[in-house]
This record gives C-alpha cells, structure tokens and sequence, in this order.
C-alpha cells in the first residue's frame, strides 16, 4: 500500500474547499489534470471515494466530508511544525499574515503600523481586510495567523485574547431636535430610521441585538459596505446609525453630527485577537495584542473618550 502524501493532502483539502477541480488547481497553482491524478491516487491508496464528479463540480461523499476535516487538521499541524521552528527563538520575526475586519482595519491599523515596524523591523507584516466568516474559514484553512476582530468566536480549534471594550455611539444629524436629551436610549431607535451595514458586517449583528431589533421596518443598509457611506447618508438627514467609539476621530471628521452616548450600562463589542489553538506563537499574538491596545488608547480610543466628557450633545464637526 503506497503512502498518503502531504501534496495529496494539500490538493484534497482546496477540493473540498473549492468543490470545483478548475478552482482547487489554481488555488494549489497545478494544472486541473495533474490535481485530478493525485485526487486519483488518493482514493485508490485510501480504497475509497472522496469525492463524485458531477457537472457543476464536485459533490463530497460522507467519508470524504470526514477526512477533509482530518485533512485540514494535519495540514495545520504541519504549519504550525514549520511555524515553531522558524519563530521560537525571537519573536515577531519573519512572516505574518494578519486578518482584520473592515469596522476595525481603518481605525487600529494606522497607529499600530508605525508601532510594529518600530519595534520589529525584521517582521514581514501582510495584511488582509475583509467580514468576520471569511477571516476565520482562511485562518482554519492556515492562510492567516491571527485575526483582529470582534469576539467572541466560538469555535473549538480557535483561541483569543480580549484587548479592548469599544463602546457604541449614536449619531445623529445636526439639525436633529433632541429636547434637552444628554444621552440616548434604545427608545430613540425605534422610531427613526436605522442605518447599518449590509448583512454580513458582525457590527450590523451587534446594533441590531442592542437595539432588540431584529425585523424592522425603519431599518435601512443601502447596501453600504463602509461606516465612511453610513455616516456621510446620516450627516445629510437620511437617518441615525451606532458607531464604534474607535472610530470617532475618523468617521466624525467634517461632518455634521450629533453624538450621544448611551445610558449606562453602554453598548459595546469587545475587540481582540483568535488563533489557531495548535499555533506555536502564542508569544507573538501576546505581543501584538499589547501593540494592539496601546495604539488604540493613544490613538482612536484617546479620541473618543474626550468625546464622552462633555455632557452634552456633541457637535462632531472638526477643523
């Protein structure tokens, strides 16, 4: 009986991910035949059937469904082998690809890029934004290392670490008449008009479960895709939205705003770091997360707390 190879492995888990042999090739950067053949000989050393062939792609069998699984497990192992050997005497040094979501990205990154190179010019810093399910499938699939996103996740291979509390704002246009109010409530939601990510966004998840709000009428998207549309529809009267404290000094910059904090206790998402649970650099997230969070207090978190100073109604609008 012929041994089961790690290239196998490799091309039978991007077919089980791709379910198309065409896409699983170029993921695995082989020609479609060549991929077919190990696939092939996979089944054949395995004595059994992964995968059937149908006309859109292919369809996994029960016990192919299985070993994918066992599949991914391996391949990660081996990562994580090579990982340990690479980075265990220094840390943050040679690659690392970090995933973040795109109601963070903007906000966190820019004081904590400076931050990194400064301290750890030798790391090769790659950088992926994108929604929160995406993030997770590419870091199990071991095309990240480390995610910086809203917890928690729950899933069994995934460890985190809580760095932040990002507290909710609501904004409001200027001209809106607030009747002496000095703090909003989840009342002043439910009959306005709720602007918010499309689907997809954890932070439209996070307002909506605040709010209780789950069908509603007054709810809108426009199929916006970045707090920078959200806030500019607001500012020009179309309705109100919850923004992430974190990013106040960006997104309030120039427009016309009103922001209210909430009555305690305040809405808020916490923000940290996932791994791989099997990941030999438990060391190196630990030092990123302290990178993480003192970027954050001396730069959007500095911000939007002097915001929740003033006891009134705040005007965003800066020079």
């Amino acid at each position: 009986m012929s041994n089961v190879t790690l290239k196998q492995l490799r091309y039978f888990s991007a077919l089980a991910r791709e379910l198309h042999f065409g896409r699983a090739a170029d993921t695995c950067a082989v020609t479609q035949p060549a991929l077919s053949m190990q696939i092939n000989e996979l089944e054949q050393t395995l004595g059994l059937t992964l995968v059937e062939r149908t006309r859109s792609g292919v369809q996994l069998t029960q016990k192919g469904a299985e070993l994918a699984e066992r599949a991914n497990r391996i391949l990660g192992e081996v990562r994580d082998f090579v990982a340990y050997a690479q980075h265990s005497s220094h840390l943050l040094t040679g690659s690392l690809r970090l995933g973040v979501i795109p109601t963070i990205a903007p906000y966190v990154l820019p004081p904590l890029l400076p931050l990194v190179r400064e301290a750890y010019p030798e790391l090769e810093l790659r950088v992926r934004e994108t929604q929160t399910q995406q993030l997770v499938d590419e870091l199990l699939d071991g095309k990240l290392d480390v995610l910086l996103l809203a917890l928690p996740i729950k899933h069994p291979d995934i460890d985190s670490l809580d760095l932040i509390e990002d507290r909710f704002v609501l904004a409001m246009p200027k001209a809106r008449r607030l009747s002496g109010r000095v703090h909003a409530t989840p009342e002043m939601i439910e009959h306005e008009r709720l602007l918010l990510l499309e689907e997809g966004h954890c932070l439209r998840d996070q307002a909506l479960a605040y709010c209780s709000l789950q069908q509603v009428q007054g709810l809108d998207t426009f199929g916006a895709t970045s707090l920078s549309t959200i806030v500019e529809l607001v500012g020009a009267g179309f309705g109100i939205t919850l923004l992430p404290e974190i990013s106040l000094g960006l997104e309030s910059r120039g427009r016309e705003l009103t922001l209210l904090r909430f009555e305690p206790p305040e809405p808020a998402r916490r923000i940290g770091l996932v791994w791989r649970a099997t990941s030999p650099r438990k060391a190196d997230f630990a030092e990123l997360g302290r990178l993480v969070k003192r970027a954050a207090s001396e730069g959007p978190l500095a911000f939007a707390r002097s915001v929740g100073s003033v006891e009134k109604p705040v005007s965003a609008k800066t020079s």
